[in-house]
């Protein structure tokens, strides 16, 4: 049975409804970056979901390509995830879509090296006759957050989001939203074939702890 990073690891992927706090050690991920609408038309966010998992599946299928991976095992592709931010803002203003800038990206096995994405990224070029140059390696050290379940549009995240900091605040914590740490969302469900009220997203958000007096 391929190996599923969902599966294996539930209390990054599955939460409950109800906010929690945990680390999130650091991960690899082949990611693109822009701005924008993500509800455009043709918009660069939905270009970018095509271009990460073009890749990720060209790594996935490597072997029946005739190239090998050292360590390489059977697995599911991860889950859609996203970095979102807008300059001058800490919280999301989903009022001015225009001014987002986000990071499209996919988990990365551990046995995958920048080497083997640059392998992917070439053979994916190859293979569909276009530029995937726009995909590159990201690592990301997430740290300590609050992660929430929503359940239903994405618009109507700010209720779950006011309901996480709220518990961040009972738990002695402050979010730490900056160019560096950012709102994260993780896709359960496929927008296009999924009713908003049905749509299920991990938001995660980066929080820190106040620092402890000394004595």
């Amino acid at each position: 049975m391929p190996f599923d990073y969902k599966r294996a690891y539930p209390e990054y992927y599955l939460p409950p409804k109800t906010p929690q706090i945990l680390e999130i050690p650091p991960m690899n991920f082949l990611a693109v970056r822009g701005s924008g609408n993500p509800n455009e038309e043709g918009g660069d966010y939905r270009e970018s979901i095509g271009l990460v998992y073009a890749v990720a599946y060209t790594l996935r299928m490597s072997a029946r390509a005739g190239h090998g991976i050292e360590g390489f095992f059977n697995y599911v592709v991860p889950p859609l995830e996203g970095l979102w931010r807008q300059q001058g803002n800490t919280a999301i203003d989903l009022a001015h879509k225009e001014s987002f800038q986000w990071i499209s990206m996919i988990r990365l096995p551990e046995f995958v090296t920048e080497r083997e994405l640059e392998w992917a990224v070439r053979e994916a070029s190859q293979r569909k006759k276009r530029y995937f140059s726009k995909v590159q390696w990201f690592s990301y050290s997430e740290g300590l957050c609050v992660q929430c379940l929503h359940v239903g549009p994405y618009d109507a995240e700010p209720a779950t989001i006011a309901a996480m900091e709220a518990y961040a605040l009972l738990q002695g914590c402050a979010l730490d939203l900056s160019g560096i740490r950012q709102h994260h969302e993780i896709y359960l469900s496929d927008a296009r074939r999924c009713k908003a009220e049905n749509l299920k997203t991990v938001i995660r958000l980066p929080i820190r702890q106040p620092p402890k007096c000394a004595n």
